[in-house]
């Protein structure tokens, strides 16, 4: 029963790290890896399932952008987000590989402005998701194993 609720926790924390609230997932990835309780391919599959799907929550209210409405929700200033289309626009949809990294929101909520196809959308952020805690994963085996 604890391994579930471990493993929601995990799926909780990266699906919120994934919008506009600052909310660090990895803290609670590692320490569920260094406890050892659940297979690390899970624990990986469920961060970046969870992740990635805030990612579609993000992309869906940077769709929502375009009426006056989104405009008042969305942390950003029209120049943010001048800067932010400029940048989409010149380095194109593969910069949604970086949707893993500081600023990824910026570019997730920039897609769905754009109106890039969601199979495309999923399909590059989900590989970056997967990519990143990959990536965490082995630097925890590394530390922790």
């Amino acid at each position: 029963m604890l391994i579930g609720a471990s493993l929601s926790g995990m799926f909780a924390s990266a699906f919120l790290a994934a919008t506009i609230l600052p909310f660090p997932s990895e803290v609670l990835f590692l320490a569920l890896i260094a406890q050892g309780s659940s297979p690390v391919w899970l624990i990986i599959l469920i961060a970046s399932v969870g992740n990635t799907l805030g990612s579609c929550l993000t992309y869906a209210m940077g769709r929502g952008l375009g009426g006056a409405r989104g405009a008042r929700w969305f942390p950003l200033t029209p120049s943010q987000m001048d800067r932010a289309t400029r940048w989409f626009n010149r380095y194109g949809r593969w910069s949604l590989l970086l949707s893993w990294a500081p600023g990824g929101d910026v570019v997730v909520a920039v897609a769905g402005l754009l109106r890039v196809p969601l199979w495309q959308f999923v399909t590059l952020v989900s590989i970056a998701k997967t990519a990143r805690y990959g990536v965490v994963a082995l630097i925890g085996l590394g530390v922790f194993g």
